[in-house]
């Protein structure tokens, strides 16, 4: 039979009496300890009580010792304690078991009991040796587990929790209902499962930043579902440390924002007719003084014509129709109203947005799009404003790569004159501009398309970038192995207070 560690009641020297010295020690070694031990006889009376007892039951040795150790036990625990009892009088082994047991204030504890025998010299049992572990710290942290687990696996969100190489180690409900795997399918397995193929370059730039021990809040992505439908989230990233302060993986909560980004995407189509409206209007300013010196001539003209004579009644109709072209732009001046409001979003989902609008034109010339997208942190900026700017350049991108090309668009995070902002590149392998032309490029109805052109994109985009305190720049090639146009925009993430002014 397996037996316990026995208690020795003395510890003999070389001469078969007790060494006093070592008893001593073993003394000052029990009341040193940090988990109460006290000793009882075989009728369970108390003999010895450490300073950790004192501590944890409340009783003072003077108040417990030669009392009943029933005087620390519940009730209902009373007939287990007799039963351990018998078990010990016949020297039976004991292992170590939970229990509770009641302090002089009444309050129970959760303790960790190890049972020892004490021997006499002739090795017959007189008594134990009890070492109570106070467990209430052990339970408490597992009451906030449960809870805490309880409280993960009932959230709408989706909790997750991945090490370092991506592999998913642990999936909420929130989960299972979000994207369709429940737990058995998907632990174990990659976070690509749920990342889309061209989204894949986030990952590495999430994982990258992990091991540096950064958060990354509130970012707003597309996942994929089991069902291969995509969902829009917002994502939040916290990194897991061991008890070194290593990181060691990464807890993920992602949140349905498909209905926010719904009633965004109509927003945008709105914003849309906006920046069309901005381009009507600015094209009506253009017009409208040549349109009233060409109105005062045909006007003298007609005072110094016949008035019976075919060229006064050209003229005069003439000039009910330039009073009309200039009631059309009295009314599209009067009719547009920048109301957008700045808002936060990522470059990147606007670019994507505007490769849709463009994504038949793409395909039926040829044009291959190459997309590196490292602009996690969001801006706040006019949508409507940007998603014209992008256009624009798209657009001219586009038509300079009439037999096919490249188009090649990223965006990240760097330093700028004015502090820190998002750099988008936008580089196509189109005919390029010539040397010549690229100082005006930004002029006012300045254009090489010939006829296709109204001189007026590009200069609206820059007055667009510099009024969000930004810079545009623009280098280009006609080499023919080299050929092509890249655009620079650079957006500081500090929005201008001045512009902040007058938006309000």
């Amino acid at each position: 039979m397996k037996s316990e560690p026995d208690m020795p009641l003395s510890a003999p020297g070389k001469s078969g009496r007790t060494d006093i010295d070592t008893r001593l020690h073993f003394a000052a070694l029990v009341n040193s300890s940090n988990d109460p031990i006290l000793t009882k006889d075989l009728d369970g009376r108390i003999l010895s009580w450490n300073r950790a007892a004192a501590r944890v039951f409340g009783y003072e040795e003077n108040e417990i010792v030669g009392e009943s150790i029933l005087r620390l036990i519940p009730s209902d625990f009373h007939q287990a304690e007799n039963e351990l009892l018998r078990r010990l009088k016949v020297g039976e082994t004991i292992d170590p078991y939970e229990t509770t047991w009641t302090r002089k204030d009444g309050a129970d504890i959760p303790v960790l009991v190890t049972v020892y025998h004490v021997r006499n010299e002739t090795g017959d049992v007189i008594g134990a040796s009890k070492i109570a572990c106070d467990l209430s710290e052990r339970k408490r942290n597992d009451e906030s587990r449960f809870r805490l687990a309880a409280i993960v696996d009932s959230a709408d969100d989706a909790i997750v929790s991945k090490d370092l190489n991506g592999i998913i180690s642990t999936w909420n409900e929130g989960a299972h209902r979000m994207f369709g795997y429940s737990a058995e399918e998907i632990i174990g397995q990659s976070i690509l499962r749920i990342v889309p193929d061209e989204l894949r370059h986030e990952e590495d730039e999430i994982l990258r930043k992990l091991r540096a021990g950064e958060r990354i809040d509130h970012y707003e992505t597309t996942r994929r579902k089991k069902s291969g439908e995509s969902v829009d989230v917002s994502v939040t990233i916290s990194p897991i440390r061991n008890g070194a302060g290593q990181v060691t993986g990464a807890s993920k909560i992602a949140r349905d924002i498909s209905d926010r980004k719904r009633i965004e995407r109509l927003l945008i189509q709105s914003e849309k007719l906006a920046a069309t409206g901005r381009m009507a209007a600015t094209i009506a300013h253009e017009i409208n003084n040549p349109l009233e010196s060409v109105m005062n001539l045909i006007y003298l003209a007609r005072q110094h014509s016949v008035v019976e004579g075919k060229v006064h009644q050209y003229l005069v109709t003439a000039e009910e129709e330039l009073e009309r072209v200039s009631h059309i732009a009295r009314q599209t001046l009067g009719y547009y109203k920048d109301t957008g409001s700045p808002s936060e979003v990522a470059l990147h989902a606007l670019i994507e947005n505007v490769l849709a609008v463009y994504n038949s034109r793409l395909t039926a010339l040829g044009i291959s799009v190459d997309l590196q997208f490292n602009d996690l942190q969001k801006i706040v900026v006019s949508k409507g404003e940007m998603l014209q700017v992008l256009s624009n350049i798209i657009a001219n991108a586009i038509d300079s790569m009439r037999d096919g090309g490249s188009l090649k668009i990223s965006t990240r995070k760097v330093l700028g004159s004015s502090g820190d902002g998002i750099q988008t590149v936008i580089r196509d392998s189109g005919t390029g501009i010539k040397q010549e032309h690229l100082e005006r490029i930004f002029e006012p109805f300045f254009t090489t398309k010939g006829d296709l052109g109204t001189g007026i994109g590009l200069w609206v985009a820059r007055q667009l970038v510099e009024r969000r305190g930004g810079q545009i720049s623009v280098a280009s090639s006609t080499e023919k192995e080299s050929s092509g146009t890249t655009i620079t925009i650079f957006l500081p993430l500090a929005f201008p207070i001045s512009r902040l002014t007058t938006e309000q």
